[in-house]
């Protein structure tokens, strides 16, 4: 019951008590009843978020009165499984002063003697989902919940050390970490805000000719001339015959090597029909989704293959497909996509590619086509890079909770 990492002043106290969270924690289940308190959710991988921000709109309805106050550094634990946490997750209340947690929650607190922030180490390496899966005796219930009551879940055990400095170093440690992590996303945030506001500089606002902001060089190159996509884009209707890797179209990340949550090749009769080819420079288009940017270009170096109800299609040589790629998302455009689409919201609204091809849209000369778009390409290497070092600080912080906590499979 000892870690293999330890600080030096403790390396002589002794081996870690072993208590259950039912010895060391007290439950919460005070109801909202007639208080106003904004309605909360968990999402796995980042915690505590209010519901009209995960949702659109608040969902407790009627329910709300049987709802637990959770405050400020209390637990909850939400049953609800997840790929990163299987067993559901558990998140300390940092968000809010106050708040409204659903009563199918488990809430809690840590009694005096212990440290909050040192037991959420373990929540965070899923060190109770690993005891808890002895519990489950079948999927998750209709309403998406697993079946683990409060005295099933309050009986895991979590090795704590005997002394609470020993536990308040930890708890410090990890802390400074995560304000690393936090400062890192706020400085990916504040990237991407900035490149948000750029594109909305560079390209042409719905209805208007040219952009506010032009590199000095094209100052004086007067508007941008109109073009109908027709013009310089060719279709791209051929299946693979070949066996290609997989890839799909997503909103956050474009053309990507399909995922499980994605697969669906069992479903598959004949392969060949099925999957479209792209070709490096291609573009794959959503027409169900255009109103949020599912439209990318398989920026790769190999020809991959996609669902067979995406439109691929090339731009020739007369245009930047780069720049393209970053005009068809932009802000004005999707306006536009909004304005021209047919559908009620219930039945998806979508762009058909036939009206899509019939657009005029203002472009400026291939040179300053291209000058727009290595701007925008050194902002999200920039914003990978950052991407990257925030990946980099989540990996180590995940590899120090497995060297100085127990290992669970040990335990």
């Amino acid at each position: 019951m000892t870690p293999r990492l330890r600080f030096p002043e403790f390396r002589e106290a002794g081996e870690w008590e072993e208590p259950t969270l039912s010895e060391i924690s007290e439950r919460i289940d005070e109801k909202v009843g007639d208080l106003l308190l904004t309605t909360v959710s968990i999402t796995a991988g980042s915690g505590f978020v209010a519901q009209a921000e995960k949702f659109g709109r608040d969902i407790s309805g009627e329910q709300y009165k049987n709802y637990i106050i959770l405050k400020e550094g209390e637990f909850a634990y939400n049953k609800g499984n997840s790929k990163r946490y299987p067993q559901g997750c558990i998140y300390k209340l940092r968000e809010f002063k106050q708040a409204a947690a659903p009563n199918a929650f488990i809430c809690f607190r840590f009694k005096r003697n212990y440290v909050a922030d040192f037991f959420q180490g373990y929540f965070d390496n899923n060190y109770h989902g690993k005891q808890l899966q002895k519990f489950i005796t079948s999927g998750a219930r209709s309403d998406g919940l697993l079946n683990i009551s409060p005295d099933d879940f309050f009986s895991i055990k979590l090795p704590t050390p005997t002394t609470k400095a020993e536990q308040q170093k930890i708890a410090a440690t990890l802390t400074s970490l995560d304000d690393l992590i936090a400062a890192q996303s706020e400085k990916i945030k504040a990237l991407q805000a900035h490149k948000k506001g750029l594109m909305q500089q560079l390209f042409p606002a719905e209805g208007e000719m040219v952009p506010r902001l032009r590199f000095k060089e094209f100052e004086g190159a007067g508007k941008w001339e109109i073009r109908q996509l027709n013009e310089f884009i060719t279709e791209r209707n051929q299946f693979s015959i070949n066996k290609l890797p997989l890839y799909s179209l997503t909103i956050e990340n474009g053309i990507t090597p399909k995922t499980e949550r994605y697969e669906r090749s069992f479903l598959v009769r004949d392969e060949e029909e099925a999957y479209k080819l792209v070709c490096p420079n291609d573009f794959a288009y959503n027409p169900m989704n255009l109103r949020f940017g599912a439209i990318a270009r398989h920026a790769g170096n190999n020809k991959v293959a996609v669902s067979k109800y995406y439109n691929i299609f090339y731009c020739d040589d007369s245009v930047d497909s780069i720049f393209c790629e970053f005009y068809f998302k932009s802000y004005g455009m999707i306006s536009f996509y909004d304005d021209v689409a047919t559908g009620s919201l219930i039945e998806k609204r979508r762009v058909h590619f036939s009206d899509f091809l019939r657009f005029n849209i203002h472009f400026p000369k291939l040179e300053e086509q291209q000058k727009i778009a290595a701007c925008l390409i050194s902002l999200d290497n920039l914003i990978a890079a950052q991407s990257e070092k925030l990946e980099a600080l989540k990996a180590h912080k995940k590899g120090l909770i497995q060297q100085l906590f127990p290992n669970p499979n040990e335990a």
